[in-house]
């Protein structure tokens, strides 16, 4: 009977075959999988040098992925969780932050139809804009500019 335990090897490649994965992350990934036997970290170092694993491509694929619905904050924030380096994480949000007011002006355009009138509207629709990982000092760009132009 042939052996149709998948090895370790060939689980990361499956695994990059569908998306990016940052070195961390694949890393905790195949833990589950990996015995005594295996080199974890010999196999992740073979495919970084192999360029299949690649933090700044992951990086640059997290980025594309969340930059519409999300401030600089919160993609920094899930990079280091991910196990990011912090100078990749430190450009990704360089660049985020070019655009950061117009992001997310059009993030609160989709959920938000009209200014803030009380303060409680006010409040809700600077926390939701916080919840996406936006600055208060953009949040408060935001909200005043629009209040501005309904008025």
């Amino acid at each position: 009977m042939a052996n149709l335990e998948k090895t370790l090897r060939q689980r990361a490649l499956e695994y990059l075959a569908k998306r990016e994965y940052s070195y961390t992350e694949l890393g905790q990934k195949l833990k589950a999988y990996a015995e005594e036997a295996d080199d974890l970290p010999a196999l992740l170092d073979d495919f970084k040098q192999r360029g299949w694993l690649s933090d700044a491509r992951f990086t640059e694929q997290l980025v594309h992925a969340r930059k519409a619905k999300f401030g600089s904050a919160h993609v920094a924030n899930e990079l280091r969780e991910k196990g990011v380096d912090d100078t990749l994480i430190a450009e990704a949000v360089a660049g985020l932050q070019d655009n950061e007011v117009a992001r997310a002006s059009e993030v609160w355009r989709k959920k938000f139809k009209a200014a803030p009138i009380t303060r409680e509207e006010w409040a809700k629709q600077a926390r939701f804009l916080q919840s996406r990982g936006f600055t208060f000092d953009v949040i408060k760009h935001i909200l005043n500019r629009h209040a501005e132009d309904d008025s």
